[in-house]
């Protein structure tokens, strides 16, 4: 057997000018792109002192370019101040923190400033290339879908609001949306908003309060259809309402309750169809049913403490895997699940309804996306700062995925990779910067196995 040749490397003190995470550079044709440089500076302008050096705007996105590669905390800015070549200048730490405590003094402002500049850097991306198939405002694809769920983050020491949680756990309850770019994409951030541990899930006002924060990031032209989906989490009648006052659709995880019951009990066994898997083909053992005409009447005396009148509740009934417990809710050893919506129309069937609600788990991949991106652990021991921590969270995801958006065709793979592969096989790879001919190009390694995405994101991001 022959030795390895790595064996024989060993570290050479001569240090050469190299770049660590050169894929980076596509996340700067973002910035460009989507014009956020811009906005941040403007919408940041009040918190720059006089004679400062360091505009507010590009140090919180130095910050968050160091979240989207993999930092999760102030220090990891070190990471991007040692690659002035690609990033600038980038300020010290204590410019940094004496930023974030500045913004955390007002931080309802700051936070509302943040989000209006990364609104207007998204109205920007999408005019260029939409992350959604179809018409804008219309059922065809073009429908935009906001998922809405409430995820807890761990806190291992005494931090300002860090509470017990309804899992036994200790830390933060925020609730979180997120844009959903169907099959083809990953998914925006609508907003993150954080709260104390012992927040409910529950909560309609939090729920409300998101689903409006939401909406105003999106583009004018983008409101027209919404669909809201939730677990039954969102199941309650102040957030239907609202849903329903503000012309949207909803698709609402529908709790096991008595009425419930009493429907699936009196429903006919010929009323269950047969349910679809995600490719459009009946699912072995599943079926579907609307429960909507065997429930006692959605709206009553037509008071705010009634369900809304257009609701619709449908139940999937499925035989639970060997193992499984079965639940009060159950019925005759089918497992049911049950949601709530108000859609209507041509195309619609119970089917395609069912396979729209479960697409709703989609938002768990977007969660997981979000804590490996600077959301599993807050940094800060004050709430303020963490608030515009989340909020440097939010620009980062939507840096990684704006690149993705007008890097990579709908079709190409990258365009659905995580945060971890994106930055594996695209964002970390090392490069060398030649000067020559009064410009400066920057050499990739020759045999690097994802050359051809980056010269394609590239040649993409320039044209845009």
């Amino acid at each position: 057997m022959k030795p390895s040749p790595a064996l024989n490397v060993v570290l050479d003190p001569v240090r050469e000018s190299l770049i660590s995470s050169s894929g980076a550079l596509l996340m700067r044709e973002t910035i460009r792109v989507a014009g956020l440089d811009r906005v941040l500076s403007v919408a940041l302008s009040s918190w720059r002192p006089d004679r400062a050096v360091h505009d507010p705007g590009k140090v919180l996105l130095d910050v968050a370019t160091a979240v989207a590669l993999g930092g999760d905390c102030l220090a990891d800015v070190a990471a991007v101040r040692a690659q002035p070549a690609v990033f600038g200048s980038v300020a010290s730490d204590p410019t940094i923190s004496r930023l974030f405590a500045a913004l955390a003094s007002d931080d309802d402002d700051a936070v509302a400033a943040i989000r209006e500049a990364r609104a207007q850097a998204r109205k920007r991306v999408w005019a260029r290339h939409r992350p959604l198939a179809g018409v804008p405002g219309t059922r065809a694809g073009g429908q935009v879908v906001v998922d809405i769920d409430a995820t807890l983050v761990g806190a291992h020491s005494d931090k300002e609001n860090a509470e017990p949680t309804y899992k036994r756990g200790y830390g933060f309850h925020p609730m979180t949306s997120s844009i959903d770019h169907g099959a083809h994409g990953t998914g925006d951030v609508g907003v993150i908003n954080l709260r104390p541990g012992r927040a409910s899930a529950w909560d309609s006002t939090d729920h409300i309060t998101c689903l409006d924060d939401t909406l105003a990031q999106l583009p004018d032209n983008e409101r027209a259809q919404v669909l809201v989906r939730t677990d039954t989490g969102g199941c309650s009648k102040a957030f239907l309402r609202h849903i329903t006052d503000l012309g949207l659709e909803y698709s609402i995880g529908f709790g096991g309750s008595n009425a419930v019951k009493a429907a699936i009990e009196a429903i006919p066994d010929q009323a269950w169809k047969a349910a679809l898997d995600g490719d459009g083909e009946p699912r072995d053992g599943a079926q579907v049913a609307e429960l909507t005409a065997w429930m006692p009447p959605t709206s009553r005396t037509g008071t705010s403490d009634d369900w809304p009148p257009a609701m619709r509740v449908i139940a999937r009934r499925e035989r639970p895997h060997p193992g499984a417990q079965l639940r009060l809710s159950d019925h005759n050893g089918w497992r049911i699940t049950c949601f709530a919506t108000n859609t209507k129309g041509p195309g619609w069937t119970l089917a395609t309804l069912e396979v729209r609600h479960r697409q709703r788990a989609r938002c768990e991949d977007r969660i997981r996306a979000l804590k490996d991106t600077g959301l599993r652990n807050l940094p800060f021991h004050g709430f303020a700062q963490n608030r515009i921590w989340t909020e440097v969270v939010a620009l980062a995801a939507d840096l990684l995925t704006w690149t993705q958006i007008l890097a990579f065709d709908e079709h190409e793979p990258a365009r659905r990779w995580e945060p971890k592969r994106l930055r594996f096989r695209i964002l970390a790879v090392a490069g060398r910067i030649i000067h020559g001919q009064r410009r400066r190009r920057l050499r990739l390694p020759r045999d690097w196995p994802w050359n051809r995405l980056i010269d394609t994101g590239w040649s993409n991001l320039r044209a845009a």
